[in-house]
């Protein structure tokens, strides 16, 4: 007997995560007979889950928070991104053992793609602000796509030092309060902080020094809009918000778990956003 295939996303907590309802729509759009669901994992109930899902029927995971980091160990084979990043976000579960993946650099710049399709990686230097497990994959994306210079800001100094020197290539960390001058001659600014997010301090960032010809993006989708972003807007920059980074990450995985490559659809934007 063929079983359903099943898959889902564990973290601790778990209910704010989008990811069953953008695996939904993919699985209804596709009329695939599978399921996608939330598993709230305790730091320390994760190795048991680990070797339960699988033989419960989970072809694999999405994770989140706080387990990105831990899920390497139990992994029998990791993607070189991912083993740079430090993190995973997909996991395969195979006949092997635990496959790792982090599909968030790939839903980044897929993202920067799909919204800002004139900018290229040779178009000049990328600023990006923070230096977190998502300021990570978002460097090793742009240093692989051969973007010539990163500068790397974040509130504090020594943590994007760290990350700089873990990651090498064309990263230069500059101190947090010269943000703004860090952005001259800029052509990609990224916020990959929560500052702006809902619920969240604001990111006080200078907009005079924000120019018509940057691309500006932030990966936090709650407000859609941020106010990194309107006042980008504002001076006639293009931006791109951060729910297609998060649409774009899933992509990989749906299409490992459930056999179809799915796409990135107005429709599944709107599903996803629904209240």
């Amino acid at each position: 007997m063929t079983r359903i295939p099943l898959a889902g996303v564990i973290g601790y907590p778990v209910g704010h995560s989008r990811s069953p309802r953008l695996h939904g729509h993919w699985l209804r759009e596709y009329g695939i007979a599978g399921h996608y669901v939330p598993l709230e994992i305790a730091p320390g109930d994760l190795a048991d889950a680990l070797d339960l899902l699988p033989r419960m029927g989970f072809r694999g995971i999405n994770v989140t928070v706080p387990h990105k980091e831990a899920v390497l160990d139990f992994a029998a084979e990791a993607t070189d991104r991912a083993r740079r990043i430090g993190a995973a976000n997909t996991l395969t579960f195979t006949e092997t053992g635990i496959h790792a993946d982090n599909t968030d650099g790939i839903g980044f710049l897929r993202s920067l793609a799909e919204g800002a399709p004139g900018w290229t990686p040779s178009a000049g230097p990328a600023l990006v602000l923070g230096a977190g497990g998502a300021a990570r994959a978002v460097l090793v994306a742009l240093i692989d796509a051969g973007v010539p210079e990163i500068r790397l800001t974040n509130r504090t100094r020594t943590r994007a030092d760290v990350l700089a020197r873990d990651l090498g290539g064309p990263v230069r960390v500059i101190d947090w309060p010269d943000r703004g001058k860090g952005a001259s001659g800029a052509a990609l600014v990224v916020n990959t902080t929560l500052l702006g997010m809902t619920g969240q301090p604001p990111l006080d960032f200078p907009a005079e020094v924000l120019d018509p010809a940057m691309t500006v993006t932030d990966i936090v989708y709650t407000p859609l809009e941020t106010p990194l972003l309107r006042d980008a807007a504002a001076v006639g920059c293009t931006t791109v918000d951060g729910l297609g980074m998060l649409l774009h990450q899933a992509a990989p995985g749906f299409e490992r778990w459930f056999g179809h490559a799915p796409a990135v659809t107005p429709a599944l934007r709107d599903a996803v956003l629904a209240p």
